[in-house]
């Protein structure tokens, strides 16, 4: 149990040092409302679930890390909390069509982003 606990913390940690990157990558060179950084690691993060899962499904991996992977670095990595604040900000500034196209864009994008990155993964 203890080495669970840890690929989860050690992931965990990985994936939000990854999201903070992007986070200080957008912030300097994006300055709207609309939370491009949120949208951002959710995507990259929808992709790679769905390629990861589809690659190392075709190969035998540990429990320990596949949790590592998918609930340490990538669950840590994209964020529904903090799209559910965004939406709320959204939401009180008056952005209809960026609140719209936020929910939008991260659900569709998302759920399509995932299902590509399996079956791209079945190429290789």
């Amino acid at each position: 149990m203890i080495q669970k606990l840890l690929a989860v913390a050690i992931g965990g940690s990985i994936g939000a040092v990854l999201r903070y990157l992007i986070f200080t990558i957008y912030e300097k060179s994006i300055t709207n409302t609309f939370p491009w950084a949120t949208l951002a690691v959710n995507l990259i993060g929808s992709f790679l679930i769905g390629f990861l899962w589809g690659i190392l499904n075709k190969f035998y991996l540990a429990p320990g890390y596949r949790l590592f992977i998918f609930v340490g670095i990538l669950g840590s990595f994209t964020t529904f909390s903090t799209f559910a604040f965004d939406v709320f900000n959204l939401s009180k500034e008056g952005g209809v069509k960026y609140l719209i196209t936020y929910i939008l864009a991260t659900n569709i994008f998302g759920i399509s982003l995932a299902f590509l990155g399996y079956y791209l993964s079945r190429i290789f």
